[in-house]
């Protein structure tokens, strides 16, 4: 997954932070659905690699209880995790036990499960 994740960054848009990253959703009949960030002159209209690999997921008709593990890669040699806004869309998308792997482009891999990226989620819950 490292050397996938690690040349998807050639596709990232990012004419502002030169920051590229990369992501991977795996649906649990071993399906890949890739993204990558997207950014624009207002930072806040683009949208973030983990986001955009779950959108795509879900455009090609993947079912949250389909979700398995997700892939990160950064663009820097250290590893980084996801923000908080790609963190609640995984809380929503993924169950609780599934696998979180956040990669350097190094070759540094650390996992997590959404429980502990997320231990306590904002969902349909909190809107009543």
């Amino acid at each position: 997954m490292k050397d996938k994740l690690l040349k998807l960054h050639q596709n990232s848009y990012v004419p502002i932070t030169h920051f590229p990253v990369s992501a991977c959703v795996v649906t649990k009949d071993g399906r890949e659905f890739f993204g990558v960030n997207v950014e624009d002159a207002s930072t806040r209209a683009g949208t973030c690699a983990e986001r955009s690999a779950i959108f795509n997921a879900i455009t090609a008709g993947v079912r949250c209880d389909e979700f398995l593990e997700l892939h990160v890669m950064v663009s820097s040699g250290n590893i980084g995790m996801p923000c908080f806004v790609c963190r609640q869309m995984i809380s929503e998308v993924f169950f609780r036990d599934a696998k979180v792997f956040c990669y350097s482009t190094k070759g540094d891999v650390v996992s997590y499960t959404v429980g502990q990226l997320c231990p306590y989620p904002f969902g349909e819950d909190d809107l009543r």
